[in-house]
């Protein structure tokens, strides 16, 4: 397989880039801004990147962000980005889930694009809302599902679409972790603190947090669509508001079966995102652990390994792969990838055009979609886990 790399042209330069979170000590601006800067296709000129202006301006200046350009909410910077010869192109949303909404309305507003982390929205309400304001605007609104440009993911859709699997018949997908066994959220841990907040990260807990990847990446993979769900979330930690646990059967259109389980209190792992596609002429296995490996068993053959940048693997995994075979890419690189594609986006867009075909991104109405299945797993569990549609 030849290895093309990101080659994408820059010579309508880097697009302008601010961000809304992410300040001082906070985990994903960090992973957000070093995926932004990998393939050199942005540069950061902007951002209000806390709640607190002190610590907002503090944050900015240590990272290069001109004093002018270091703002201390999020209407300011999409007020005076919007009227500068020289303002931001794209915004990173990188807050907690209930500040998605209004930042991104006020920058949509403002006529520039977004890339919001997950999940979009803590209501599909404001879901819907926003893939309405993205049409009106005609801007580009990408969320930021990072497993989804993992090179192994990619190669396991296009062989889905290509119907090496046959008629599919059977999805798992399951993404434990172990860091809430605890009730972490009493110490003054503040990731912990607003992710078992509802105010903050909205009615899902792990599904929101964890389970809206792994419902993403089984939809991506299986391009099927999921038509409803008995789901029963759990809140085994006592004192937390929020489920950190969650068993999923789903049912798909067109009549494939799936299984979602989402955990925090599953002691030994770390982020053990796994999928599993099974159709009537073989089955693909896929771990986010070993990311640059797909199990591939054709029925009555013996199981094969494809990897990332040699055995097996083609154009699919070829476009967004950086490095030869034995130099592993991992969750940097997948991230980096999602930015990379939205910046082909934006650059077709500076010119009036469409992106090439190849050029995939999660977007808004993906979003929506993460919205609609977490609303619907809390209202099946509360029913009892009764079946709803989504």
């Amino acid at each position: 397989m030849a290895i093309k790399g990101r080659s994408e042209d820059l010579s309508s330069g880097r697009v302008r880039l601010g961000m809304v979170g992410g300040g001082q000590g906070a985990f994903i601006g960090s992973v957000h801004r070093l995926a932004a800067r990998m393939d050199d296709h942005y540069s950061l000129v902007a951002g209000a990147l806390s709640s607190q202006k002190k610590r907002a301006v503090a944050s900015a200046l240590e990272l290069g962000i001109a004093k002018d350009r270091a703002y201390g909410s999020y209407e300011e910077m999409a007020a005076k980005e919007a009227a500068r010869p020289d303002g931001i192109e794209a915004v990173s949303i990188v807050t907690p889930n209930h500040m998605h909404f209004p930042i991104a309305k006020a920058f949509l507003k403002a006529g520039i694009h977004v890339i919001c982390d997950k999940p979009l929205t803590t209501t599909t309400k404001d879901a819907r809302e926003l893939v309405a304001l993205t049409k009106k605007s005609k801007r580009i609104f990408a969320v930021t599902h990072n497993y989804a440009g993992y090179p192994m993911v990619r190669q396991a859709r296009a062989m889905v679409a290509a119907g090496d699997l046959g008629k599919l018949r059977v999805v798992q997908v399951e993404y434990p972790q172990d860091w809430l066994t605890e009730r972490l959220e009493a110490s003054g841990h503040k990731q912990a603190a607003w992710r078992t907040d509802p105010k903050q990260s909205g009615a899902g807990g792990s599904v929101g947090d964890i389970g809206t990847h792994a419902h993403q990446l089984a939809s991506f993979v299986s391009g099927l669509t999921l038509d409803s769900i008995c789901a029963d979330l759990t809140s085994f930690v006592k004192g937390r508001k929020l489920d950190d646990n969650v068993n999923i059967l789903m049912r798909y259109k067109g009549g494939a079966k799936g299984m979602l389980w989402a955990s925090q209190v599953a002691p030994g792992n770390e982020n053990a995102l796994r999928l599993r596609v099974y159709g009537d002429k073989g089955g693909l296995e896929w771990s986010q652990e070993s990311p640059n490996e797909l199990w591939h068993a054709p029925y009555g053959e013996a199981r094969r390994l494809l990897t990332r940048a040699g055995n097996g693997a083609d154009e699919a995994a070829g476009r967004v792969t950086r490095v030869p075979p034995g130099h592993p890419e991992g969750y940097l690189e997948g991230f980096a990838n999602i930015y990379t594609e939205v910046a082909a986006a934006i650059r077709a867009a500076r010119a009036g055009k469409k992106p090439d075909a190849a050029v995939y991104f999660p977007t808004v109405e993906e979003g929506l979609n993460g919205v609609a299945f977490v609303e619907a797993a809390v209202r099946s569990s509360a029913k009892g886990a009764v079946w709803v549609k989504l």
